[in-house]
This record gives C-alpha cells, sequence and structure tokens, in this order.
C-alpha cells in the first residue's frame, strides 16, 4: 500500500514538474516573440549603458559584461535580448551589428555611438557619454510629463464627476422638481436636458469619444497628421514654448554628443532627425543634410530658419570658427534645459490656482442650478 502511495505521489509531483516546465517555456517563447517589437523604456536602456560602461571601464570583457547584464536585468525581455546580443557577439560579429537587430530596444543613436566607439577602441568612454545623454533625455522627459500630468489628472476626475452628477444625481432632483408644477429657472431646466440627453445616449458618447481618439492617433501618425499636430503644438500659449524649447534641446545635444564621439556628420544629422520627433527639426535637419553637401555650413541653414532662435545661430556660427561646434551646442543644450525647468514650475504653479478656478466654476454652476429653485421654492410652488 505504502508502494502505491510512493508511485502516485511520484507520478503526480513528476506531471505538476513537467505542467511547470511546459509553462516555463511557453513564456519563453512569448518572450522570444516579443524581443524583437516590444520597445524597451529609456530608463532600462540608461541603466544598461551605464553599467555596460562601468564594467567595460573596470577592464571586464564585453561578452563577460553582457552576461553578468543579462542576469541582472529585471525586464524578462530585454534579458533575452541581451542574451542574444551576446551570443552574437560570442559568434564573432561586431556589437553594433548585433544591436542594431533590435532597433526597438536599442535606438539608432546608441548603434550608431557603439559604432563609433569601437572603430575609435574607445567603447567604454563612448557608452559612459551615452548614459550621460540619456539621463539627460530622462530628466527632461520627467519634467515635463510631470508638469501635464496633474492637471490631466485633476480634469480627468472633474469630467467623471460631472458626468456622474448628471447621469445619477439630477435626474433624483428632475424628479423631485416635476413634482411642483411650475417653470423651473433656466439655468435648472438646461441642467435637466443635459442630464436626460447624456442617460439616453452615454453608450454612443462613449464609443464616439473612443472611436475619435482612435482617429485623431491614427492621423497623427501620418506624416501630414504629425506636421499638423506640431503646428497645433506650437501654437499654444505655454505648451508650444515648452514644446519648442525640449525640441531644441534635444537637437543641440544629441548633435553635440554624436559629433563629439566621431559619427560622420550626415549620418549624425540623420539620427538627430529621427530622434527629434519634431517635424520643424526633420525639416531643418534635410536642409543642414543638403547644404553641408554642397559644402555649406550649418549655421547657414540654421540662421534662414524661423525655428530656430537667434541663440543658436550665433552660438554654432562661433562654435565653427573656433572648430567647437559640439562645446558650443552643449551649452545651448544645458540652457534650454534650464529654461524648461524655470518654464515647467511656472506651469506648475499657474496651474493650481486656475484648476481650482475652473472645478469651482463647473462644480458650483452645477450644484448652483440644482438649488435655485429651491431658493425660489415661494415662486416656484406658488
Amino acid at each position: 500500500m505504502a508502494t502505491l502511495n510512493s508511485k502516485t505521489s511520484n507520478s503526480s509531483s513528476s506531471k505538476k514538474r513537467s505542467f511547470l516546465e511546459g509553462q516555463r517555456l511557453a513564456k519563453l517563447k512569448s518572450y522570444e516573440k516579443q524581443a524583437k517589437r516590444k520597445k524597451i523604456k529609456l530608463e532600462e536602456l540608461t541603466v544598461f549603458t551605464q553599467q555596460l560602461a562601468a564594467m567595460l571601464g573596470a577592464g571586464l570583457p564585453l561578452v563577460g559584461a553582457l552576461e553578468a547584464l543579462e542576469e541582472q536585468t529585471e525586464s524578462p525581455v530585454f534579458q533575452i535580448i541581451i542574451r542574444n546580443v551576446k551570443n552574437e557577439v560570442s559568434a564573432g560579429r561586431s556589437f553594433s551589428d548585433a544591436c542594431g537587430d533590435y532597433p526597438r530596444a536599442f535606438p539608432n543613436l546608441f548603434v550608431s555611438m557603439v559604432s563609433a566607439g569601437e572603430a575609435s577602441g574607445s567603447l567604454a568612454e563612448i557608452l559612459d557619454k551615452t548614459s550621460s545623454y540619456f539621463e539627460e533625455t530622462v530628466k527632461l522627459a520627467k519634467q515635463v510629463k510631470g508638469a501635464l500630468v496633474y492637471p490631466a489628472v485633476v480634469i480627468g476626475l472633474a469630467i467623471i464627476l460631472v458626468n456622474v452628477l448628471l447621469v445619477f444625481v439630477i435626474p433624483v432632483f428632475a424628479e423631485m422638481f416635476n413634482d411642483f408644477g411650475a417653470e423651473l429657472p433656466k439655468p435648472t431646466q438646461f441642467l435637466i436636458s443635459l442630464s436626460d440627453f447624456l442617460s439616453s445616449y452615454i453608450i454612443f458618447i462613449i464609443l464616439g469619444l473612443i472611436g475619435t481618439v482612435i482617429g485623431v492617433k491614427r492621423f497623427c501618425a501620418t506624416p501630414k497628421g504629425r506636421v499638423v499636430k506640431d503646428n497645433f503644438i506650437s501654437k499654444l500659449p505655454v505648451i508650444g514654448e515648452l514644446s519648442c524649447k525640449v525640441s531644441l534641446s534635444r537637437f543641440c545635444r544629441t548633435y553635440a554628443i554624436l559629433m563629439r564621439s566621431g559619427v560622420p556628420i550626415l549620418r549624425t544629422l540623420e539620427i538627430v532627425s529621427t530622434a527629434s520627433g519634431n517635424t520643424f527639426v526633420e525639416r531643418a535637419c534635410k536642409n543642414i543634410s543638403k547644404h553641408i553637401s554642397a559644402g555649406g555650413q550649418v549655421s547657414e541653414v540654421v540662421a534662414e530658419d524661423p525655428y530656430f532662435p537667434s541663440m543658436i545661430k550665433h552660438m554654432s556660427r562661433a562654435g565653427e570658427q573656433t572648430g567647437n561646434v559640439d562645446g558650443m551646442l552643449v551649452k545651448v543644450a544645458d540652457f534650454y534645459d534650464a529654461e524648461v525647468e524655470t518654464l515647467v514650475g511656472a506651469l506648475t504653479s499657474l496651474m493650481e490656482p486656475l484648476l481650482i478656478t475652473f472645478l469651482g466654476v463647473v462644480i458650483g454652476g452645477i450644484v448652483m442650478a440644482m438649488f435655485l429653485p429651491i431658493f425660489q421654492l415661494s415662486n416656484v410652488v406658488g
């Protein structure tokens, strides 16, 4: 009997192990499929680049450094990407070529910097510069997002609250007011009509909003849509200035670090155009490429482009005269980063009273409209 129980237990344990192993293999296959198409966050890539630069600087071989990073990376998809890159490097491929197989994980800027580092024999130094660039980019993005998230959350909660009042609370008041048998004040009547409309068509309104958002996102993904979006954003009062300064800072810093690392200028402009995410900068990069191919200079194109302020024009010209364009543009990028930080702080300070006023007017207006008949109860009932 004991032997039978032991066999049954072993069989059950074996099935459990087989099931768990099957699940593990299924997960691995899923991660393998995601490796080519999943975008790796810039924060993860920044940490990877910092650690790889530190290990290479300490004298650790590239394959050994990648093996160590594979073990300590938390993201399973990124772990598989690092493992595949390590295997390719072990098989004799260059690190930059292996990274180029995963464009969603390693952007063009990273691949070009690695290629320049391999060609010059200073990969650790180049990766250290790249990690510093990524750090500044992440910091700038967090500042901008931090300024926009707060008002977006407050406005979103206000919209939800107003809809709850209109759909669920106001109908209760409407039934009570119907018993008065008299004409209600116009603000109250408008609110009740709006509540009836929302209650009847709320599903269609939600579907319409979802369809509109999807349609706008798809349109903005097209070349024409990106131009329209950037033109619209550039004309907004404070957001337009913020977007412009962020784009200019990214342009200057990306251009400077690529040139400083020895990347050819035409390749640099191609990467800057891709990394900018702004159609004004992309147009400028194309014009600069054509002008340089014809023997011109960067400052000549920048001076004629209205999107670039006079500071960049003068600094780029001074950099060309002294042979220190990258150093000048880094200073310009630092200046615009400081400007963005100041603007974000001012925007956050300005948003708080505006949002409080907005909420007070909207919520207070609804409450006043609903209690107006009660304040005028004697006239309404009479």
